[in-house]
């Protein structure tokens, strides 16, 4: 009885109640467990040993017929992970599908979840090393921002709190002061007593009427100095305050608020054509336009000192008013994208497209002369189509994963949050490309016929002969009241930085 009280074990359904022996073997098709005794016919039968399936004991409980066609179950559809019948299998939704019987797909599927669990064993460990490690590093960080933020607040707190208390506490001394001298007035019977005592009795009601229980501190040095400390304590004080929820929101969203690191100084450019107007910084880092040179465009390789096997990003700071290409091209086909393949993010004025490189389906994109196409396709960004309406991206951050072949950009707005612009997938042998950054400048020509302003403020106006201001007349190579040439050309702005 023992037996029959165990909610694990399945018994016999041909046995009687008073003597029920455990199950050793379930019939799908008569859904009914059977002990030793009552399992004989099963296997002795030849047509019911063929027709039967036999299973390991199980409670079936109706689960072995198909709910639409009321047949036995005999079938299992590995692309939708089902059971079926075998009018499932051979007339409806499933009859393309990839069906097998119960044992092959038993087979196939154990083989498979062995290999996945060997996959799972050899990262395992690493990943939750990485996971923990990744946990602790940012619940540190968390910790560090929290104490950060408490001691900003608490030392602000407590510096006004001292300097108003003190000042709270004179006037109300002095209210009291005034008090005490009245009352003392007040008794005081001898005329000469009082009249002497007046003077200093008038002294301590007039302070104390001035004494303003409303107001903070008294005009002076002290609360001068002690509201710039404020505005000292209060900017820091922000300052912990926005890395503090900033490392809130990347240990909940991730995906979203990551830290923006700089991507080191292993990155520079490599000028591939420079227009006249445009120079590189020492460090090769920066592209400077130069305004008196015109319009002017540049096309720059990113370079890196260091090899990264799996993936490579770098961030880019980009000028608001100059077009750009950002992306990974061949490296014979720089000069010229359209030569070449290409995958890219560009913008022109406020338009963002992108370039990708298409092989006709008969194709293989792996050998070389292989017919393709470049085509570019508008965007959209933030659910619309990019138009003056919505702020293009001045800084993009790429990232090329190598293994997966895929080209990823996003946007990123301040220290933390960074939004997804697209993905790429390419069909392309990674060996063969290189990042690359394409930029064009366009300035006013006619402001800059008509005048030249130098760095100090003077404005000279161009005439035949050099250029003016006021009544005075200068040649090409006099110098301005700064010291500067005048009409000598200058660097305005940075328009493209790596970070």
């Amino acid at each position: 009885m023992s037996d029959n009280m165990d909610p694990q074990v399945v018994f016999c359904d041909m046995c009687t109640e008073e003597d029920r022996k455990p199950a050793r073997k379930t019939c799908m098709k008569c859904e009914i467990s059977m002990c030793v005794q009552h399992l004989q016919i099963h296997l002795t039968t030849p047509v019911l040993l063929q027709t039967h399936p036999l299973t390991e004991p199980m409670a079936l409980c109706g689960t072995t017929k198909c709910p639409q066609h009321g047949k036995l179950l005999e079938y299992y559809c590995l692309d939708d992970m089902t059971c079926v019948c075998v009018s499932c299998a051979i007339e409806d939704q499933h009859r393309l599908h990839n069906m097998k019987t119960f044992s092959t797909a038993h087979k196939e599927l154990m083989e498979k979840l062995g290999a996945e669990q060997q996959a799972l064993l050899v990262k395992t460990d690493d990943e939750n090393v990485s996971l923990e490690k990744w946990e602790k590093s940012e619940r540190e960080k968390l910790g560090r921002c929290s104490v950060r933020l408490i001691e900003a607040v608490t030392n602000l707190r407590d510096v006004s709190l001292t300097s108003v208390q003190s000042s709270v506490s004179a006037r109300m001394v002095s209210i009291k002061t005034s008090k005490s001298s009245i009352q003392a007035a007040q008794k005081e019977k001898d005329s000469f007593r009082f009249l002497q005592m007046y003077s200093q009795v008038h002294q301590d009601v007039e302070k104390a009427k001035a004494a303003d229980l409303r107001k903070g501190l008294e005009p002076g040095s002290d609360r001068d100095k002690l509201v710039e400390e404020i505005r000292q304590g209060g900017e820091k004080m922000m300052k912990q305050a926005d890395q503090f929820w900033c490392s809130l929101l990347t240990l909940v969203d991730p995906e979203h608020h990551q830290e923006l690191i700089a991507t080191g100084s292993d990155l520079i450019f490599d000028p591939q054509t420079l227009g006249p107007g445009m120079s590189l910084s020492r460090d090769q880092r920066k592209v400077f336009y130069n305004s008196w040179m015109g319009q002017c465009s540049a096309t720059l390789l990113i370079c890196s000192i260091e090899s990264v096997p799996n993936f490579q990003r770098w961030v880019v700071n980009l000028s608001e008013d100059c077009d750009w290409t950002i992306g990974l091209c061949d490296k014979q086909s720089v000069k010229n994208l359209r030569d070449g393949n290409v995958y890219g993010l560009c913008c022109k004025g406020d338009q963002l497209s992108f370039l990708t490189t298409e092989y006709d389906d008969c194709s293989d994109a792996s050998m070389p002369q292989t017919p393709y196409r470049i085509s570019s396709q508008t965007i959209t960004y933030h659910g619309k189509n990019v138009d003056e309406s919505t702020p293009r991206p001045e800084t993009v951050e790429v990232f090329w994963n190598l293994a997966a072949s895929s080209l990823s950009f996003f946007s990123r707005s301040g220290q933390h949050q960074s939004e997804e612009i697209l993905t790429i997938k390419m069909s392309l042998n990674n060996s063969d490309l290189v990042a690359f950054v394409q930029l064009g400048k366009e300035s006013d020509q006619t402001s800059l016929q008509q005048h030249w302003k130098c760095l100090c403020g003077n404005v000279y106006y161009k005439t035949i002969n050099g250029y003016s201001m006021g009544r005075y007349q200068y040649s090409h190579h006099a110098n301005c009241s700064c010291g500067a040439f005048i009409g000598e050309p200058y660097i305005t702005e940075v328009i493209c930085e790596l970070q």
